[in-house]
């Protein structure tokens, strides 16, 4: 007789694609941090910057005209495109599908956004200087693939409903995070290609609730819808996280057409499209700054706020909304356990790369000092959380990995 699946495992299987095993992911987001800095800090380092900054063409010709922009204006609108779909999956009929289901995660992942903003800013404040204080957002995302990579080298050791926890909390993370990009890190607008760009998404919402079933008039339309919002001064990848909700749950036949479109795309993401991201912008020459400017305000601020702020906004907030009987906390997970979590929710790497390149557009040091603090701040995390983790849990019955077969 053929066994029955645990609910457990329905409930992860929608992204079971985004991950070989629990950690491969966030380990080879690892291993291309630590290429990039090898790489940026090599004899090599000049050929590292003009691979990613030389410019393929005349500038004139079309505003991508470097690799850089490439990667983060086109290759990462696939990223926010496969955040979409999870969203909206999610949203709809996944771990955010009702109210109760919603209250624990979106009020932690608010204070977790919110926190690490308010101690960004006070760093910066107190030390006098002047100008930081658009990177508020850098500290406030939480990177799913590496945080999850953490928790899974601890294997079954981890409460399940921690991961799913932990999951739920980034998929919000990320909502927050694509409406502060759309809000605060918009250029001025030009009206005629927002238009077309409105029209455009007009278009596709036709064609869902048409149910068309085939994949390539939504990509074709996407693509479209790229270019226009590329154009509009709104930052190219929103059109991804838009395009994917345009994006029917299900075709004419009753297939799970989105989730198929996650699945397929959902590796090709996490394996492939970050990790170039990541290695393309992670790169820091730590000669050029040197000591002064690793511990520099701007560094210190969101190492502070990945580290400090991400642990105290969620922690409390689970704390709070627990004592009041708002919401639960995870159910058979321990406080310390939770603090855990909370702590590895401060790993900040793609989303928090992709926004300091926003907040100090143009201004290099700025970038480079905002990444050393997201590597500081993300590597504390991750080693403070593991270690907290790794002494606290202790759960050999649960059940095995979510994302294994």
């Amino acid at each position: 007789m053929t066994e029955k699946p645990s609910t457990l495992r329905l409930v992860f299987a929608p992204v079971r694609a985004l991950f070989v095993s629990d950690a491969s992911a966030g380990i080879l987001l690892i291993f291309v941090a630590i290429a990039a800095m090898l790489a940026a800090n090599s004899p090599f380092a000049e050929d590292y910057h003009h691979l990613f900054h030389g410019y393929l063409f005349n500038p004139a010709l079309f505003k991508l005209n470097t690799l850089h922009l490439w990667i983060n204006d086109g290759l990462m609108a696939v990223f926010f495109f496969v955040v979409g779909l999870e969203v909206k999956r999610e949203w709809i009929e996944g771990q955010l599908s009702t109210v109760d289901q919603r209250k624990m995660p979106v009020m932690a992942a608010m204070a977790g956004m919110a926190m690490p903003a308010l101690v960004f800013l006070a760093v910066v404040n107190g030390e006098g200087a002047a100008g930081l204080s658009r990177g508020w957002a850098i500290p406030a995302a939480t990177d799913i693939a590496f945080a999850m990579g953490v928790l899974g080298l601890l294997g079954n050791r981890v409460p399940a409903s921690l991961r799913l926890f932990l999951l739920t909390v980034a998929i919000v993370d990320d909502i927050g995070a694509v409406l502060v990009i759309a809000a605060f890190y918009t250029a001025q607008i030009k009206m005629i290609w927002l238009a077309a760009a409105i029209a455009t998404v007009g278009v596709m919402f036709a064609m869902n609730r048409m149910r068309v079933s085939a994949y390539w008039p939504f990509i074709v339309m996407a693509l479209v819808l790229w270019f226009f919002v590329l154009n509009s001064g709104v930052h190219a990848t929103i059109a991804g996280v838009v395009a994917a909700l345009t994006i029917p749950m299900r075709g004419k036949d009753d297939d799970t057409m989105l989730e198929h479109l996650e699945h397929g795309l959902a590796p090709w993401s996490a394996y492939l499209i970050v990790p170039i991201f990541g290695f393309a912008n992670a790169g820091v020459e730590i000669g050029d700054l040197g000591w002064a400017g690793v511990f520099a305000p701007l560094p210190l601020a969101i190492a502070a706020g990945l580290f400090l702020g991400k642990q105290i906004g969620i922690f409390f907030a689970i704390w709070a909304a627990n004592k009041v009987g708002f919401a639960n906390k995870p159910e058979g997970a321990s406080w310390p356990e939770i603090w855990g979590v909370s702590i590895l929710c401060g790993i900040g790497f793609t989303m928090s790369l992709f926004i300091s390149g926003l907040a100090f557009a143009g201004i290099d040091l700025l970038i480079e000092e905002a990444k050393i603090g997201i590597l500081m701040g993300s590597v504390v995390s991750a080693l403070v959380g593991f270690a907290i983790l790794r002494l606290t849990t202790d759960h050999p019955d649960d059940v095995r990995s979510p994302y294994c077969d």
